[in-house]
């Protein structure tokens, strides 16, 4: 395979003839980026690796009364979210093979030998659709995510977490959720059946640490009348009151390790029996199993149930904490800030880039949950109009300015934190850059500085403009 600098508009070229590559990729010139393979084998990598924006494809591969290779790339393309159109040339001016190019999705087929002006000006369009299909692609996947109400976040760690929520939900599997305590896992849980086929049913969540055992037993599956001193009247478990939705269980390493056993003869029976009774419930629930312990270790310690382990753990998702995804922290401080400022009738407009900067130096170990708290303590001690240092607790005022940053370090917090301050004026106002500028007290000239300095108007997308009013910044919000 032979690869050029990165161009403006990247053709695969599948063909087996090293030479024509090569005068190919002169032809082309400058503001092409040409990638050479030999095979449709070849060429199926290069698909999926979004590595290209365009192919074009010998049709002639490996006879021309055989076209099976060509129509299994163009079917392997189809496959794809976003398929790379497919462009074919061939000496067989026959109509048949242009018929059956474009039924299979061949976005045109030329006739040998190629004439470059006609080959140019279908490369620019073909390439001109790729950005179009991208750009709808990532406005498709930004309005799903928004569709996963309460989670706030657009860093990388938690697209990879809305990615399996996504996943996960349509299927009826078991899903283990981990992470430390404060990173949303409820939230997560409770996405998950809202996308669900579930939703119209309940979703009852449960904490195995918060009862002793003996009444664990009875919350989860319930009992019949007389079942022990006290029992007057027969009474159903949470299980049963989430008859065709989903249970929750929240901190299952908790679990005493005689009812993981119970639980364990529930997940493979898909029954339960009550206190007090030996006749089998019927089971149409979904069970989601969160955790912020390391159960691995605890099955090598003995004090977890390796079966139960593996039958909760079909489908995991491991949630991030807040330190490993600080570029989350202005929207979720953003969020929380409009949240509490309407709750407890606040007037406030803004944090100020000082009170940001706090919030990014600190290691947050009670995570998105202390977030929130220290965001509500400020909204309500707050005086002015935005939130400043001096509404902060006394543990991250300290870090307002560190003695020790570095002035390199020091420059790239003020660019960061400009840039979100832009972005969080242009999200209030709908993208209007005027009344962006009147809500920063900043003139609109400096705004469209600011905007060319920090490098803005690529980074806001017009499906960012379009779906901003209408739904939360995705990430984890805790209960």
């Amino acid at each position: 395979m032979d690869h050029e600098s990165t161009a403006s508009k990247r053709v695969l070229l599948v063909d087996s003839d090293e030479a024509f590559g090569a005068t190919l990729r002169t032809v082309l010139g400058s503001g092409y980026t040409l990638s050479h393979v030999g095979s449709v084998d070849e060429a199926i990598p290069f698909l999926r690796s979004d590595e290209i924006d365009v192919a074009l494809v010998n049709w002639d591969q490996p006879s021309r009364e055989d076209h099976s290779g060509c129509l299994a790339l163009l079917r392997e393309a189809q496959e794809l979210e976003v398929a790379p159109p497919v462009l074919g040339f061939t000496w067989d001016n026959r109509r048949k093979s242009a018929m059956e190019a474009m039924k299979e999705g061949a976005w045109d087929l030329f006739a040998q030998p190629l004439d470059v002006g006609t080959l140019k000006f279908a490369l620019e369009r073909a390439h001109g659709r790729m950005v179009l299909l991208r750009e709808l692609a990532a406005a498709r996947r930004l309005i799903s995510v928004q569709r996963v109400d309460s989670l706030i976040g657009n860093s990388k760690a938690m697209e990879r977490v809305y990615e399996m929520i996504h996943k996960v939900a349509s299927v009826f599997t078991t899903v283990l959720i981990s992470g430390e305590s404060g990173t949303g896992k409820e939230v997560v849980a409770r996405a998950i059946h809202h996308l669900s086929p579930r939703s119209r049913k309940p979703f009852m969540a449960f904490s195995a640490s918060a009862l002793p055992e003996t009444l664990i037993e009875d919350e989860l599956f319930g009992h019949e009348k007389g079942a022990f001193t006290g029992a007057s009247q027969s009474r159903r478990g949470r299980f049963e009151e989430a008859q065709g939705g989903t249970i929750f269980l929240d901190e299952i390493g908790d679990l005493a390790l005689s009812l993981q056993s119970k639980l364990l003869r529930v997940l493979q029976e898909r029954s339960l029996e009550r206190l007090g009774s030996n006749a089998p419930v019927p089971l149409d629930i979904r069970v989601i199993c969160a955790t912020n312990r390391n159960l691995e270790q605890m099955v090598q310690g003995g004090t977890f149930r390796q079966d139960l382990y593996f039958r909760i753990s079909v489908l995991k998702i491991e949630l991030p904490p807040l330190r490993n995804r600080t570029d989350d922290i202005p929207v979720l401080a953003e969020y929380f800030l409009r949240l509490f400022a309407i709750a407890h009738g606040k007037n406030l407009r803004g944090i100020s880039p000082a009170y940001l900067n706090a919030l990014a130096s600190h290691n947050w170990p009670g995570n998105v949950r202390e977030l929130q708290n220290v965001i509500e303590r400020g909204v309500v001690l707050a005086d002015g109009q935005r939130l400043g240092i001096e509404d902060l607790p006394v543990e991250l005022s300290r870090l307002a300015v560190s003695s020790d940053t570095s002035r390199g370090a020091f420059q790239e917090a003020v660019r960061s934190f400009k840039r979100e301050l832009v972005r969080s004026a242009l999200r209030m106002c709908n993208g209007n850059k005027l009344k962006a500028a009147q809500e920063l007290q900043i003139s609109r000239c400096y705004l469209h500085r600011l905007l060319n300095q920090l490098n803005i108007e690529d980074d806001l997308s017009l499906e960012e403009e379009l779906v901003a009013e209408e739904a939360p910044v995705p990430g984890a919000r805790p209960d």
